[in-house]
């Protein structure tokens, strides 16, 4: 019998690697039934380089870390985009791959992106396809073998604002919740987020296609996050660059000052450098790694 080349056992050990990534990689619509708050139109959803435009049927896609370090954390992750676009690889997959590293389950949400084209009020959409998503975690704790009281939400950009409105207002229900889950993130990552609608600070480019050219100013404070902290608001981890001509490092700012005020134990780490996206610098190692340290210290995550 001829020996097994050391090729062929190389090819067999990546073949298992691969299968056991597919296995623990699952994507599912996020409702089950009928999307709330939907218009019947036909899906136009398009996607190139990994960048989504056009959502209209929601999904998660839960990534399952390996069980001999997973650890019972879980993040929803929303990737940004303006509330235009999903640049879902970069602030979504991949991300996802790096919180699986750690031991950490990851659902990247892939939210409707507003249009009064295919929702009755385009302005909740997203928050509502964030509150499932919550809701969904929690309720398959048990199979996805997560803490159902480690579940946190992360955010990058407009998807910092998503993850930011879910944790103001997980009181407030914008979907059926008959088992009374509740939608409450246990804390909240939030890099480079947009958190204001405000004149002063806010981007206007999300705040319009979240909520029109000219929205009502009840509905700009409403959804202008710093606004809304309270007692019982998550923890939260903010990192942005001083240099951000995108979204303004006053966001982070602003939204940790009312953190502070209220007594929530959160970080803001400022990088000098970084624009908007931190597509040189800092790496993801650097910004990474400084939450992966609150996130322990904090509880969040077990320390191995």
């Amino acid at each position: 019998m001829k020996p097994i080349k050391r090729s062929f056992l190389l090819s067999l050990f990546f073949l298992f690697v691969e299968v056991t990534m597919v296995i623990g990689q699952k994507e599912m619509p996020l409702y089950s039934g009928a999307v709330p708050n939907a218009v019947n139109v036909p899906d136009k959803e398009t996607s190139r380089d990994f960048v989504i435009r056009n959502v209209s049927r929601p999904t998660i896609k839960v990534f399952l870390p390996d069980p001999a370090i997973a650890n019972g954390t879980a993040v929803i992750v929303c990737p940004g985009g303006g509330y235009g676009v999903l640049v879902i690889d970069r602030e979504g997959y991949q991300v996802a791959k790096e919180l699986n590293k750690i031991g950490i389950a990851a659902i990247v949400l892939k939210y409707r992106l507003p249009s009064d084209d295919i929702m009755k009020d385009k302005s909740i959409g997203p928050l509502q396809d964030a509150q499932q998503a919550i809701k969904t975690a929690r309720e398959n704790a048990t199979e996805w073998k997560i803490d159902p009281q480690k579940i946190g939400i992360m955010g990058f950009s407009a998807g910092g604002h998503l993850a930011a409105t879910a944790g103001t207002h997980y009181d407030s229900s914008f979907i059926d919740n008959p088992k009374k889950t509740s939608l409450r993130p246990d804390f909240m990552i939030l890099v480079y987020p947009v958190i204001s609608f405000l004149d002063k600070i806010g981007h206007k480019g999300s705040a319009a296609n979240l909520l029109g050219q000219s929205p009502a100013m009840d509905k700009v404070r409403y959804f202008s996050n710093e606004l809304h902290v309270k007692k019982t608001t998550p923890p939260a981890y903010l990192t942005h660059a001083g240099d951000d001509t995108v979204v303004p490092v006053s966001n982070s700012i602003k939204f940790y000052e009312a953190l502070n005020a209220n007594g929530i134990p959160s970080d803001l780490h400022i990088y000098s450098k970084g624009e908007h996206g931190y597509l040189k610098i800092p790496s993801f190692e650097e910004w990474f790694g400084r939450c992966r340290h609150w996130m322990q210290g904090n509880g969040f995550l077990t320390q191995r």
